[in-house]
Formats: C-alpha cells, structure tokens, sequence
C-alpha cells in the first residue's frame, strides 16, 4: 500500500508510546524509522517496528536511559549507551562529534553497549547535511561464517561513509553492510517471494545458496569480496569493542539480547572546511563524479551510480505515488 509520511510516522509514534516511550523520544524514533523507509531502507525503517516494539517489551533496550559519558581525551568521547534506544544514542554521539569536529577539525565518538541504530546512514546523511565527512560503523552479534569456517563467528558489522555536498545538492553517501546482503534486505526479498540475484548465504549443509528464506534459516550470510569481507568484518568488530571497551561479537553472542543488543560502535567525523574551501572541496567532487559517470554503460544498464542517489529516485517516486508499506508489515504495526 502508499501512506503518507504524516500517517506512518503517527502509527509508529503511537506503537512506540504503547510499548513504554515517552512521546518525545516516541516522535523521534518514529521520524527516523518513517525517513528511512522514505528513502527506500524498508528494511530498517517500517520493517523493523515490530521487533523493535518487541525488543521493548522485553526489556532489552530502556527507553529511558540517556548515554553517559565514560571517557574523554582532546577530540574523542567515550559514551555508555545504557541499552538505551539505538537511535537516540547514535543522533546524540553525532551532534557530540560535529561540534567536536568544527572545534578540532576531526573528531571521535565511540558508543559501548548501545542498541540496535537501525540505518547507520542516518547518522552520516545528518552530518554531511552539515558539511562533516564521516566514517561510521557498528558491530553486531555473529550471522556470518568466516570465510573458509563452517559456524557464524563474525557480525555483518555496517559500515558508513558520506561526504557533504554544494548546498542543496544531496551528499554521496555509501551504507553497506559486510554481508552481501542484510539479514534486513533477506526478509525484504523473503517478503515478496523473490530470489537473490546474486549468491547471498549458505544453507545448513553449506552450500551457496540464493533464497533468503534458506539463509535466514541457516544465519550463514555471505561476506562481501568473500575472504576480504570476511577479514574486514573482524577488523570492524575488533576496532569497535576496542577503541570503546566495549562488547565484541564474542560477548555479544552470549548475550542473547536481540540484534545488536549491547553492541559497540565509532563515529569519527572531519570538517573539510578546515581544510579547503567549500568550493575546492565541491571541485574536487565534481571532478571524481565526472570521471565515474564518464564510463559508457554497458548493455541494459543505467551505467555508473554515484553512491546515494538511489535515495533520490526512492524519494522522488514516493512522493509522487505515496510511501511503499509492506501489507503485512503495516497490519502488524497497527496491531501494536
């Protein structure tokens, strides 16, 4: 069906308030969950309410608690997330950074035993939009198999870059996780009966395999560039639990606290504008995407995308036709 972005996010702040939030972080939260599914993330926007609200009413993640800080040094925070909600305490360490970042030019925030953020490219969009490049990432509990191992010992960890733009002009913005596909994307493509186009896990005997409704079953994602995704991924888990003392995959696998719960994650943010100016650093970007978009596409191709601007087709389409919502998905949120 298509909502109206007013309608989804009132269903969602209404379900949240249900489940135990105040109506203002309620508001928030629900506004984040609706952008994203705005931006064409169902999988970590309307489709994730219902495990959130449920997440709630399981008590592993506090809806009240605040991050607190633990750690400080020059440019770099150390927060406690308190198992408090994934995206208040990631928009919180992101204002923490930018202000850090316009004072030193660069700037580090880590997050220990925090909750699930939802889209991780919420958090970079919100500082390139003002003018911060940022390196992002989380970690997660295990769903991946190393490569050449048979059992998932490695999170599918996201990992997030964006660069600010000319104003009015959508920054470039890459949000990937170290799997080739999220377990998010998986029940996205589960949802409509589809296949993967592309290997995307390993079913229980080991085997590639490219259902989704398999690999969820089996939690055997496969990584990104294979062996290369597979060490990236253990770098990403290690740096997070690391440089916050925090919770690695190890520890989370033992929690049991849903996805993500107790997880650690880093922000480090740069001000180009201490740097160059504005208008050297948008020509160095113009010069990069000319060259990109220069390459003839082949054979039944758009030809060379510039990271992010699928965003744009998703947000031009549903602003003209209505928001995308999964029948079943908003059938269940109603009911929350």
């Amino acid at each position: 069906m298509r909502l109206s972005f007013d309608e989804i996010q009132g269903e969602i702040s209404r379900a949240f308030i249900a489940h135990g939030m105040s109506p203002d972080k309620a508001a928030t939260c629900a506004r984040i969950h609706t952008e994203t599914t705005n931006d064409g993330v169902y999988s970590h926007g309307t489709n994730r309410v219902p495990r959130f609200a449920e997440y709630l009413d399981n008590g592993w993640v506090d809806p009240a608690a605040e991050p607190t800080l633990i750690k400080e040094f020059g440019p770099i925070r150390i927060y406690d997330g308190n198992m408090g909600p994934g995206i208040l305490n990631a928009l919180y360490a992101v204002e923490q950074g930018m202000a850090l970042a316009q004072a030193h030019g660069l700037a580090m925030i880590g997050l220990k035993n925090t909750t699930h953020w939802m889209r991780g490219g919420t958090y970079a969009l919100a500082a390139a939009q003002r003018g911060f490049v940022s390196v992002m990432w989380t970690n997660t509990e295990s769903v991946m198999p190393p490569w050449g191992a048979k059992d998932s010992r490695l999170g599918n960890n996201p990992f997030v870059l964006a660069v600010p733009r000319a104003a009015g002009t959508f920054p470039i913005l890459f949000d990937m996780a170290l799997s080739q596909y999220s377990f998010g994307k998986l029940g996205v493509m589960q949802l409509a009966g589809e296949t993967l186009p592309f290997p995307g896990g390993f079913d229980q005997e080991g085997q590639v395999s490219y259902d989704p409704a398999t690999i969820i079953d089996s939690r055997r994602v496969m990584p990104i560039g294979f062996w290369k995704g597979s060490g990236f991924s253990f770098m990403l888990d290690i740096l997070a639990a690391a440089l916050t003392d925090g919770s690695g995959a190890a520890e989370l696998d033992c929690k049991g606290m849903g996805s993500c719960g107790g997880a650690s994650q880093v922000m480090i943010l740069i001000d180009p504008r201490k740097l160059s100016s504005a208008e050297t650093f948008e020509e160095h970007l113009l010069r990069s995407i000319g060259h990109l978009k220069s390459s003839p596409p082949l054979a039944g191709s758009n030809g060379a995308a510039v990271p992010g601007e699928g965003v744009l087709r998703f947000r031009a389409a549903h602003a003209e036709q209505g928001i995308f919502v999964d029948d079943k998905i908003w059938s269940e949120i109603k009911a929350l």
